[in-house]
């Protein structure tokens, strides 16, 4: 009988161990088991040669070019001692995979693990280390450009909008309010001085859930998945973004972020301009990746993305962080 077409699959992991021990250079027996299921699949491999970590695309999410100009970014930012996760080849010298899943064509790629583990509420001296990763990786991105997407004020704020607008009915306060901020957001993105921003490759979403810490206090960073061309401090702005959301007492918070930006500087230098616009480039990042949860919902998003989330996450979270910075 024939199947019926899906939408999204999850490769067995017991297959792509077989698979994986053919094609790579990883020794025999390897074990694999799914840590996660997104946007992209996630499965952690332990072989007699070390841990190592498979991603599986999902179909239509990213064209070989975008991947391929991934692997071009890991590959310089670990040439230089940056510490990332990094892809590795097969037996080839092949680093994509195409597996004929149930609904099309889907790419795999295999990458270095990354020492060490998440830390949900690291303390200010891992912050400070934090820091110093994201900016000895900005070191080498500075100037450096990808064909891959970049970060503009469309992309970030006007796109999601047609995404949101079809969970969102467009007479609810928190609609209305997101409009509001839009177009608030879109004025200040013509007020910011260019000149004194430094552009180049970003990240776009270093948070605790993409960073592994070791034994040392190190941060190792991974997921290079969102990465394109933007204003570095789009790196910065979405971190201490993340530490308002997740950290809720304001003065171990603030004692954080101020590590955080100590470990960076310790480095390199940011401008006045960069920091100025940090909150409202974290609001704004805060408009992308629910454009993202709108956009996925088919085959990610629908376990817990609907109106109601969308409302707390908009008056708990983006207003929230509006207000506290005085925007508006």
């Amino acid at each position: 009988m024939s199947h019926f077409p899906v939408s999204n699959s999850t490769l067995s992991s017991t297959h792509l161990a077989h698979f994986l021990e053919k094609v790579y250079d990883i020794g025999s027996n390897p074990r694999c088991h799914l840590l996660k299921t997104g946007i992209n699949h996630t499965y952690q491999i332990d072989s007699e040669k070390g841990k190592f970590i498979f991603r599986v695309y999902s179909m239509n999410w990213r064209t070989d070019k975008e991947i391929e100009e991934e692997i071009r970014l890991l590959q310089i930012l670990n040439s230089q001692n940056v510490p990332v996760s990094f892809p590795i080849p097969d037996q080839t010298g092949r680093y994509i995979q195409i597996f004929d899943a149930p609904e099309g064509p889907r790419q795999g790629m295999l990458f270095s693990f990354a020492s060490g583990q998440k830390i949900l509420n690291p303390s200010p001296e891992t912050h400070w280390n934090i820091g110093v990763a994201m900016a000895k990786m900005h070191l080498v991105t500075q100037d450096l450009q990808l064909d891959r997407i970049t970060y503009s004020s469309k992309v970030l704020l006007l796109d999601p909008m047609e995404h949101i607008r079809h969970f969102l009915p467009p007479d609810t306060e928190e609609w209305l309010w997101m409009c509001t901020a839009q177009q608030y957001l879109l004025r200040e993105f013509e007020n910011i001085d260019t000149g004194q921003l430094r552009h180049g490759a970003v990240h776009l979403d270093i948070w605790f859930d993409n960073i592994n810490i070791d034994t040392q206090n190190q941060a190792t960073i991974f997921d290079f998945d969102f990465c394109g061309n933007g204003w570095l401090c789009l790196d910065i702005a979405y971190y201490v973004m993340q530490l308002h959301s997740t950290e809720k007492e304001e003065v171990v918070r603030t004692a954080k972020i101020n590590a955080f930006v100590e470990g960076y500087e310790s480095v390199t230098q940011m401008t006045a301009e960069e920091k100025r616009i940090l909150p409202m480039l974290g609001v704004s990042l805060y408009f992308f990746y629910l454009g993202v949860q709108s956009y996925r919902y088919d085959n990610w998003s629908n376990v817990f993305f609907n109106e109601v989330y969308l409302k707390r996450f908009i008056l708990m979270l983006v207003k929230k962080y509006y207000d506290t910075n005085g925007l508006g």
